[in-house]
Formats: structure tokens, sequence, C-alpha cells
């Protein structure tokens, strides 16, 4: 197993669950449509996430194995991103979201927005690119590692989400307020700094 699985896990929930234009589709959705009706967009996003993934293992895992230059430049570029969007986060207003009511919403529709949000999302495609071969023990095979960490993402965004379409209607009041926005902002941007500096001074899995 990965040494530094348990951390990956961490910062990839972090990530997931910080805000973003999935998160606002998924909240837009269930207000509109209902837990069910937000179900196909969140899958969408998730899908989108592996293929992200999949095509940013092309050629990674021999490039990072067999270089260790560019395995410190990914590093130091995965940190940097990683930093930038805490102090993005902190220094961004209250996070808040629009109310969009639509009369249907099909789940083939909900599911191709989602997807093709997550190929525009630049969180997504940095964070499979310079974040994730962190975590890739290159003493083991990159690809079936690659795979979990891939997978473990996706999963966590169907879960995520879907407590987040869940609690939607519970808590509006708290997400559509200042208080809840600058809230959920000042903790995913103090993660993000966090999980920066603990890249940093990690020696990674080689």
């Amino acid at each position: 197993m990965m040494k530094l699985y348990p951390m990956y896990l961490m910062l990839a929930t972090f990530t997931v669950f910080s805000p973003g234009p999935g998160v606002v589709m998924t909240l837009t959705n269930a207000l509109s449509y209902g837990l069910k009706g937000s179900f196909g967009g969140i899958l969408g996003i998730s899908v989108g996430a592996l293929i992200i993934a999949t095509v940013s293992a092309t050629g990674l895992g021999v490039v990072l194995a067999g270089s260790p230059l560019a395995f410190t430049i990914t590093k130091w570029v995965g940190a940097c991103y990683l930093g930038y969007l805490g102090l993005k986060l902190w220094r961004a207003p209250a996070f808040m979201f629009m109310e969009q009511v639509e009369r249907e919403a099909g789940f083939r529709r909900n599911f191709m927005k989602g997807m093709t949000l997550q190929f525009t999302n630049p969180k997504a495609i940095f964070f499979f690119l310079s974040v994730l071969p962190q975590f890739v023990d290159h003493d083991l095979n990159f690809t079936i590692q690659f795979a979990i960490l891939a997978l473990t993402y996706g999963v966590l965004i169907v879960i995520i989400h879907s407590l987040y379409a869940l609690g939607a209607h519970r808590t509006r009041s708290w997400f559509t307020s200042e208080t809840g926005g600058r809230t959920i902002n000042r903790v995913g941007g103090t993660l993000f700094i966090v999980f920066a500096a603990l890249l940093v001074v990690s020696r990674g899995a080689r």
C-alpha cells in the first residue's frame, strides 16, 4: 500500500470539498431539482475528473520515474498551486451562488453539463498533473497506483457532492449567508496552505 495514501486521502477530500464551479453546480441543481435530480451532474463531474486523470497519466509515470529533476519540478509546482488556492480562497469574497430554477432537467443533460464543466476546471487539471504524482511510490506499479488515486478522487466527488446536495435544503440560509460563505473560504484556504507546506517538506514516495 502507498505510504502517503492517508495524506492523499485528506488532501483530495479537502480539494473536492473546497468551493468551486462543481460545488456551485451541485448546490444549484439540488435546490432546483432535489437530490435525485442533481445526481446526473454529480456523476458527470466525477467521470470528467477520471478522464482528466487518464489523460494526465499518459507518459507522466515514465517521465517522473526517470527524471529526479522532473519530479522535483512537479513537486514545487504542486506546492505553489496549493498555496495559490489557499491564498485565493482567503482573499475571495464570501462564497455565494445563485439559484437557477428550471422546469425540468434530464439525467443525461445534467451529466453532460457536469462532465463538460470539469474539463474546464483548472483545479482538477492541476491536481492530477502536479499534485497527485507526488503520492506515487516509484518502487511499485505506477498504473495501479495512479488508478487507485484517481478512482479515490472520483468516489470522493460522488460522496462529498451528494452530501452537499443532501444538506442544501436544510442549510439553505447558511449556504447563502455571508458568514457561511466566508467560513467555507477560510477553512478551505487554511487547509490548502497547510498541505502546500507539507508537500514541500515531504520527500515523496520515491
